[in-house]
């Protein structure tokens, strides 16, 4: 079972809906902790604010059951956009901590050059080092961005996916269960659905379940 985890933030709609083109029929939408316990797998999506969603997390009572999912039991789990940039140390959008599940904290986008706009938006070639990742994409795969934040991972083997704006920033990381990816690939047409697909039907956990 998929459980797309509903905590107030996110499009949770066309990512079910991508999922469900790619034929992934076992997938839910769930704020119950007890179902975030029983998933194979967790997609972790997040539109908006750092502190917003941290808040959104904290209040709904799901950080215990996300901690113990993603931590304990080593539940593959997928962050999407803010998703992605929830699960770092912190963020300069806000104040509160994050998950602390990765080593990285957010950054916003500073560019001398106005030729780059921020948000960053729109689509992007992106580069993966992961050899796995790299076979089940596309060649050259593109996807879509929006985003005024960027990620800065402190452990260089946690990158798993790059994209230039304005120089290099981490499109994608991956540390034995998790993985995280700044862009969306529910809207990203056939990129997004081989990610996905890829995430859904070879990513494992760090225990192989």
């Amino acid at each position: 079972m998929i459980v797309i985890v509903n905590y107030g933030l996110g499009n949770l709609g066309s990512i079910l809906n991508m999922l469900k083109r790619i034929g992934i029929d076992n997938v839910i939408i769930s704020n119950d902790p007890d179902m975030l316990l029983k998933a194979d797998k967790l997609i972790l999506p997040g539109v908006g604010a750092f502190d917003a969603g941290m808040q959104k997390i904290n209040s709904s009572g799901l950080l215990a059951a996300l901690n113990e999912a993603v931590c304990i039991k080593k539940t593959p789990v997928l962050g999407i956009c803010l998703g992605m940039q929830l699960m770092t140390q912190c963020s300069e959008e806000g104040q509160l901590k994050g998950l602390g599940w990765i080593d990285a904290e957010v950054k916003r986008f500073q560019f001398a050059n106005t030729e780059f706009k921020i948000p960053h938006m729109g689509w992007n070639y992106v580069t993966t080092t992961d050899v796995k990742l790299s076979t089940a994409l596309p060649e050259q795969p593109k996807f879509y961005f929006v985003h005024s934040y960027f990620i800065t991972c402190h452990q260089a083997t946690d990158i798993i996916m790059t994209c230039n704006y304005g120089g290099n920033f981490v499109a994608g990381f991956c540390k034995d269960n998790i993985m995280g990816v700044q862009f969306h690939p529910e809207k990203s047409h056939k990129y997004g659905m081989s990610l996905l697909k890829y995430f859904i039907e070879n990513f494992k956990s760090v225990t192989g379940s």
